[in-house]
């Protein structure tokens, strides 16, 4: 990776892999905003959001802040743009059965409500859709094909995640190298 300051910073892979957990993380410590692709691909109630209305969204913040942590995939909204843009751009890269552990753990968390990282009113749920997603169609070619976009074009500032270990070992060194202790 070409640098230690980080102002831009890219969370992708897999669902259940936690993008948002350390996305919010990020944004804290840095003090940056930060977009949730899913709370612009969905509006209130499990309604998909138009295309067009979700990559102006991206586009307007993209432009409207000089840093930020955009977390999530969503090829068809500025993906480019984003990786083109970021400083760095974290690969959440674990496996199809910790991601589904991870998503029912969310899931019991969240039992009822709705998080921070989703539009109003789309209340936690892990369905026979989302299983399957998680386990066998997020990992098809056509959707992996953009990680190795990512990684071939900007391998330089990518940074994989793999397992829990790896995660709670980035957590402790961003937030030993950024956090500000208040008093």
């Amino acid at each position: 990776m070409k640098s230690n300051n980080f102002s831009k910073i890219m969370v992708i892979g897999f669902s259940g892999s936690g993008k948002s957990t350390i996305s919010k993380m990020i944004s804290d410590i840095l003090n940056i905003p930060v977009l949730y692709l899913d709370k612009v691909h969905w509006l209130p109630n499990w309604v998909e959001n138009d295309a067009r209305t979700e990559c102006e969204i991206v586009s307007n913040f993209l432009k409207d802040n000089d840093s930020w942590v955009i977390d999530g995939n969503y090829s068809h909204m500025s993906y480019n743009e984003r990786l083109e843009s970021a400083d760095l751009i974290i690969f959440m890269n674990f496996n199809r059965f910790n991601c589904l552990f991870r998503a029912f753990k969310r899931l019991f968390e969240n039992r009822g409500k709705t998080r921070e990282s989703m539009a109003d009113n789309c209340i936690e749920k892990v369905d026979f859709e989302f299983i399957k997603w998680i386990l066998w169609d997020s990992r098809k070619k056509s959707q992996t094909d953009n990680y190795k976009y990512a990684f071939e074009k900007y391998g330089y500032k990518v940074l994989v995640i793999r397992n829990q270990k790896e995660y709670n070992d980035f957590i402790d060194n961003f937030k030993s190298k950024y956090q500000v202790f208040k008093f």
